[in-house]
């Protein structure tokens, strides 16, 4: 077991999970967004907000751990713990959106998380 790797990989779930929910919040911030108006408007206006600029760098960010990790590890080994991100993002969208989460969606999770266990002991 890599322990180096295996960190970078959750240093780069982290990043992209808390990236993702920067988006997300910037997104959730904005009113009259309207698509049909103008998809170049409507991305710009996106693009340029300031929480949208903090999560996409964030998430860039992610990708410096990722690529450090597979340069220790088999893409087939470090690829599932991205199921991670599935797991932590559930459970970020409910403690920081206020999301609501069904019961089927925990069920969900609790698999993944099985999933992502099995193949950390291979």
């Amino acid at each position: 077991m890599n322990v180096k790797a295996i960190a970078s990989i959750i240093v780069a779930v982290c990043f992209s999970v808390a990236g993702q929910l920067w988006v997300k919040k910037g997104i959730n911030l904005m009113q009259g967004l309207d698509f049909d108006k103008g998809l170049i408007g409507a991305y710009a206006r996106i693009l340029l907000s300031p929480y949208v600029m903090v999560g996409t760098l964030t998430y860039c960010i992610s990708i410096f751990f990722w690529l450090y990790a597979l340069t220790k590890v088999e893409l087939s080994y470090a690829a599932p713990f991205l199921a991670l991100t599935y797991i932590f993002i559930v459970l970020a969208s409910w403690m920081f959106l206020g999301e609501s989460v069904s019961l089927m969606r925990w069920v969900g999770v609790i698999v993944v998380s099985v999933g992502v266990l099995i193949v950390s002991l291979s």
